[in-house]
């Protein structure tokens, strides 16, 4: 049980199990060629884990890289004592480049003229500066469109002050479109042959996330990109690899009240009961990044046993109808997580609320500590 020490005086915090971490990522690995490497993506706070501990772990497991959204979350690594190559999977503004030298960060780049803004910041700090090159085979984000990625690698190569380290794209479809997925790799197969064949050597090479990792071998190549099944979430249905999830969500009963039937419950009375029971609050809500439009939809454990979220959900407190079940104040409740013989996943409060895994876990907000396990 967390002490004031590690979460202050609201009883309300999230546990991440760091040795499920580690397991998640030896099932990870166990599936991969010896020679490919791994890079974790740990942007949006290691999806809502927790940036720092997180990246130590990882670091500290041996993995190659870790992937981030930012320069700034790429200092906060370089801060923190993390040592490993840290790749900026998004594209930064030339005129903002200069802490990239200075932090030894791999920037991505997707088109000439950041190409250029590169070579000159690597002639200015006396050593040649790695980048990856994304590729858009599909996703219509970020990314040099693929008709023009060949002239484009070609112009970088020339580049007498930056490497092309890394080559990469990214799967828009890959959960519900094969034939798509699989035409995606084949262009980038295309692309690497095609350098090839004009003497142009990337290192790295890599394509496969968290669903190319269990569905698509041949997107592997020779490093792959899982963000979501590292902290023991599915990107989908029936993913090939048992996971064991690291966030655990929990709270305490602050206040017990015994109500008759026809007792209406939170803002505009969208829950009236229906008999005479007991409601309990626990002290989170949408403040802290759990989502409103799970009012009244979504469950919650408490002495092992499943009640469901009544009314909307406030800013900073959550109702939940108990029935006749006695609790008492102080009784430790469940979110997201085991308890018991029961569980609350991610997953199904993703459905419930409309959206997927990756929103629930990365809003939850720094409102709530975060406690380490191990």
């Amino acid at each position: 049980m967390p002490n004031k020490k590690e979460i202050g005086y609201r009883p309300t915090w999230a546990e991440v199990d760091l040795n499920n971490l580690a397991d998640n990522l030896r099932k990870v690995s166990a599936g991969l060629s010896p020679k490919t490497r791994v890079l974790v993506t740990v942007k949006a706070d290691a999806y809502g884990h927790g940036l720092i501990p997180v990246s130590k772990k990882l670091s500290g497991l041996g993995v190659d890289f870790l992937g981030v959204a930012s320069i700034d979350e790429g200092i906060k690594l370089r801060q923190a004592g993390i040592n490993i190559p840290v790749l900026i999977l998004g594209v930064v503004l030339s005129k903002d480049i200069s802490p990239i030298a200075k932090f030894g960060l791999t920037p991505t780049v997707c088109d000439e003229q950041s190409a250029a803004a590169f070579n000159r910041l690597a002639k200015r700090s006396g050593r040649r500066l790695d980048v990856h090159v994304k590729i858009d085979t599909g996703m219509g984000r970020i990314g040099v469109q693929y008709k023009d990625a060949f002239k484009l690698l070609q112009k970088i190569s020339r580049l007498p002050a930056i490497r092309i380290e890394g080559l990469f794209t990214h799967f828009p479809l890959a959960d519900i479109n094969k034939r798509f997925t699989l035409a995606q790799i084949r262009l980038f197969d295309e692309l690497i042959l095609g350098l090839k064949r004009s003497g142009i050597a990337i290192p790295l090479v890599h394509v496969a996330n968290s669903v190319g990792l269990a569905d698509y071998k041949n997107s592997h190549f020779n490093m792959v990109r899982p963000g979501l099944v590292i902290y023991g979430l599915y990107p989908k249905e029936n993913l090939n690899i048992k996971l064991k999830p690291v966030l655990s969500l929990k709270s305490r009963v602050v206040f017990v009240k015994d109500v008759p039937k026809g007792f209406g419950v939170s803002y505009a009375h969208a829950y009236v009961t229906r008999r005479p029971g007991r409601i309990v609050t626990l002290p989170i809500g949408y403040g802290d990044g759990y989502p409103r439009n799970l009012s009244n939809k979504a469950p919650v454990l408490i002495g092992g046993r499943r009640f469901k979220i009544c009314g909307r959900i406030c800013m900073d407190q959550i109702m939940v109808d108990v029935g006749s079940y006695k609790v008492r104040v102080g009784e430790e409740a469940v979110l997201i997580g085991k308890q018991n013989k029961e569980e609350i996943t991610v997953e199904e409060l993703a459905k419930l609320s409309g959206t997927i895994p990756y929103e629930i876990s990365c809003g939850l907000g720094s409102r709530i500590p975060r406690v380490y396990r191990p």
